[in-house]
């Protein structure tokens, strides 16, 4: 097959581009404005990749201009004791005469084997794809729940206040740092102390189904956690206006009041290290709201 146009090449997106890579993206996701896509790049510039990993992502040169784009969030997150990178692969877009060519965007941005990379908004039309090219499902659906009914008359007794109050409680530093950096991109980081621990939860506030004011679940250690602690902090999260809770599962959980929906939003991986439920941290979801 011949090249559409000559000099066709991937390369990482750099500060310069992101005016040519936000037009091309606000024509591809017209649901989503000029404004959205300057706001999430702005946060991408405060977040610091790890050494190596483009700042942004990759975009596809043709012709002379923009072609295609895939916006990558690299993060360093814990795993168990130690570290790893993770790489979330978020907004992949390219032109419909350069597409023959989709396969070197996606192979330059996926190509290290060592890191785990994520999608976890695939559109359905792209699932045979994404499959395709490698990645497994890791989240079948989601779980809809309204913790604060949970445990009204002789629940568990816990304290749930802002993560800017340092707890006077065990916990681990790593989550400390986890909950101020989700804090500065806009979500609500939160700890519960209950028997002389702290348990860290991170949320970004949502509108479930459109029209209920609730929250979307971005980290937690352990989603039993959520379970264990769901009164308390769900009446955290109604204080500031959040009713409901949507979580990734791959069943219902037994103790949270809610119900669970199959082959909703599914999730994806390609990489050593299968990722958690729970943990959605350093996402598009925290960074940029999506």
């Amino acid at each position: 097959m011949t090249l559409p146009a000559r000099g066709l090449r991937c390369r990482p997106i750099g500060e310069a581009d992101i005016e040519a890579v936000v037009a091309l993206l606000t024509r591809a996701f017209p649901e989503r404005d000029r404004h959205f896509w300057l706001r999430a790049f702005a946060q991408l510039t405060r977040h610091e990749a790890p050494q190596g990993f483009p700042k942004y992502g990759y975009l596809t040169e043709g012709d002379g201009a923009v072609v295609g784009v895939i916006v990558c969030v690299a993060s360093v997150v814990p795993d168990g004791d130690d570290f790893a990178i993770r790489c979330n692969l978020s907004s992949w877009y390219i032109e419909p005469t350069f597409r023959p060519y989709a396969s070197m965007l996606v192979s330059r941005a996926t190509r290290n084997k060592d890191v785990t990379y994520v999608n976890v908004s695939p559109a359905p039309a792209t699932l045979p794809i994404i499959e395709a090219q490698g990645f497994s499902r890791y989240s079948n659906g989601t779980i809809v729940a309204v913790p604060m009914l949970n445990g009204l008359v002789g629940g568990l007794s816990a304290h749930v206040f802002d993560a800017t109050r340092q707890p006077e409680a065990a916990f681990d530093p790593r989550d400390q740092q986890i909950l101020a950096e989700h804090a500065s991109y806009g979500c609500v980081s939160l700890w519960c102390v209950a028997d002389g621990r702290a348990y860290p939860f991170v949320f970004r506030s949502r509108l479930i189904g459109g029209i209920i004011p609730g929250a979307q679940l971005i980290y937690c250690k352990f989603v039993d956690d959520l379970v264990r602690f769901a009164g308390p902090v769900g009446r955290a999260l109604a204080r500031r206006g959040m009713l409901a809770v949507t979580l990734d599962a791959n069943a219902s959980l037994p103790g949270l009041l809610g119900y669970y929906r199959g082959d909703n939003r599914p999730k994806y991986f390609k990489g050593p290290r299968r990722p958690r439920l729970g943990d959605l941290a350093y996402t598009e979801y925290a960074l940029m709201g999506v």
